[in-house]
């Protein structure tokens, strides 16, 4: 009797819980048995693990083989387990020495013949590996997908001989430690390419500064969309951290194509499901919200939404990250994403212009009412747009992204000298933060008693008043500061001033 250990990793959500390989022969009529909370492919790998091993020119012992994933409450899915199982076999039965395995994590379906097989998802568990300070062999298609992230010494391999022969000494594989690579990718539209609407593109520089959520309303045609593309390049680059995080993100969710070390521009049609939004499944998967953590989350036609799916947003818009529960497990997902949505002001669109808008005040309303209080009251700012009549060639020659992102990396900067964004800044700190005039705290108090704004809706101006400061290279909040707050919550004003006193 026998026993050996192999080390992998599962997935779960945006971790990689490392399991325990646990392989053990003993006497009796020959019997090959999973256990371990192994979904069907992990089950099916007994018949690839038995033909590659004897594809491959290795015997398969005859004894009673018993193979454990520990922990056994972890679920466990996919061909990744087929090479730390083959290794165990051979490890169990003598022909592999066990002791090569330690400090190894192994990764890689197998083939009938032997060969290994790509893996999706191995980014997350080549992360956690390297913070366990563990080496990991994987595919050999799998090497360059590993290898971005900093730490990780991996190693790849095309055949399960191959793996073999390392692990007895006679043919080292070639290991390497990981490295970023140089973010690719297109360059992200230019805002120059946006004419006219100056107050839009102001709030678009306002919450690319604080990093505030956007709420943009006008006509069709408008550039409400056009604008909203333009955020990412204003934004500034990700650190080699946030672009770990990021790619880790869209492995888990199986989103390979997208670009390393670019942040996340998604922007979901209105049909999506509450579940898309914020993530679940067997086994769980990341949302939208999650998908654009370090980036953007762009609704386009927000009315047109469920209510109900909305609704699930306002926790994670709250809190930066969500909390996934079904049934028996829970899983915790980053959110930290700027909200951007865009809509039109009522149901025929051109609200505001007598000659086309067919629309009556209850009509109106009830639109509106589609976006519900609670979820209105976390966006910080909620500007209009009015339709452009100009032609663009009469237009002077708009400030394109370059130039914008320096005011708002300058602006970052004065904020990551105080340790937060100003859209996330705590509320213990703020008054600290936010020092203001005698004529700023009584311009504030004015503005609140008329819009008749909640406790969250008082501390997100001042949010924004902050940032409007810190553009401004200002120490303190002055009166122009709180007024332009106020004014950029425009809907909520709109909808203020049709209440009854």
């Amino acid at each position: 009797m026998s026993l050996a250990t192999v080390l992998t990793r599962a997935q779960w959500g945006v971790e990689a819980p490392l399991v325990h390989v646990e392989v053990h022969l003993g006497s009796g009529l020959p019997a090959f048995q999973l256990v371990g909370l192994a979904e069907t492919a992990v089950r099916e790998s007994r018949e690839r693990v038995r033909a590659a091993l004897q594809m491959s020119g290795f015997d398969f012992p005859a004894g009673r083989l018993t193979v454990n994933l520990a922990p056994a409450d972890v679920p466990k899915e996919g061909g990744r387990f087929d090479l730390p199982l083959a290794l165990g076999v051979l490890a169990a039965s003598g022909q592999l020495p066990p002791e090569s395995l330690t400090a190894t994590e192994f990764y890689g379906e197998l083939s009938l013949e032997g060969e290994l097989r790509p893996t999706h998802s191995l980014l997350v568990a080549a992360a956690r590996a390297a913070q366990a300070g563990h080496r990991v062999v994987v595919p050999s298609n799998c090497l360059s997908q590993v290898s971005c992230v900093p730490g990780v010494v991996a190693a790849g391999a095309a055949h399960l001989r191959a793996v073999v022969d390392h692990l007895a000494g006679r043919e080292p594989l070639a290991f390497r430690e990981g490295s970023p690579p140089a973010a690719r990718g297109a360059p992200p539209p230019d805002l120059a390419e946006v004419q006219g609407q100056t107050l839009a593109r102001w709030a678009l520089e306002v919450a690319a500064a604080g990093g505030h959520s956007l709420l943009l309303v006008g006509p069709p045609g408008a550039g409400k969309s056009l604008l909203a593309d333009r955020l990412i390049g204003l934004l500034p680059p990700l650190t080699d951290e946030e672009a770990l995080e990021s790619a880790i993100i869209a492995a888990a969710a199986g989103c390979s194509s997208h670009p390393y070390g670019q942040r996340p521009f998604r922007a979901p049609h209105h049909t999506a499901t509450a579940v898309a939004l914020v993530g679940g499944g067997q086994p769980p998967r990341p949302g939208e919200v999650t998908l654009a953590h370090r980036g953007v989350l762009f609704l386009d036609e927000l009315t047109e939404f469920g209510r109900a799916v909305l609704e699930v947003l306002r926790e994670p818009l709250e809190n930066r990250r969500i909390t996934v529960a079904r049934g028996r497990w829970q899983v915790l997902f980053p959110a930290d994403c700027q909200l951007v949505a865009a809509m039109n002001p009522c149901p025929c669109g051109y609200h505001g212009d007598d000659r086309r808008c067919r629309c009556g005040p209850g009509e109106v309303r009830r639109y509106l009412g589609r976006i519900s209080g609670p979820f209105l009251d976390r966006i910080d700012l909620q500007v209009f747009l009015p339709q452009e009549t100009t032609l663009a060639a009469a237009n002077p020659a708009p400030e394109g992204s370059a130039t914008v992102r320096e005011r708002v990396v300058a602006a970052r900067a004065r904020q990551h000298a105080r340790g937060w964004l100003n859209a996330q800044l705590p509320l213990a700190q703020l008054p600290a933060t936010a020092p203001m005039t005698p004529a700023a705290a009584a311009l504030l108090e004015e503005g609140l008693r008329r819009r008749k704004l909640s406790m969250r809706a008082q501390h997100r101006t001042l949010r924004v008043a902050r940032t409007l400061a810190d553009l401004a290279g200002s120490d303190r909040l002055e009166a122009t500061h709180l007024s332009q707050a106020l004014g950029l919550r425009q809907l909520e004003a709109m909808l203020t001033a049709s209440l009854p006193p």
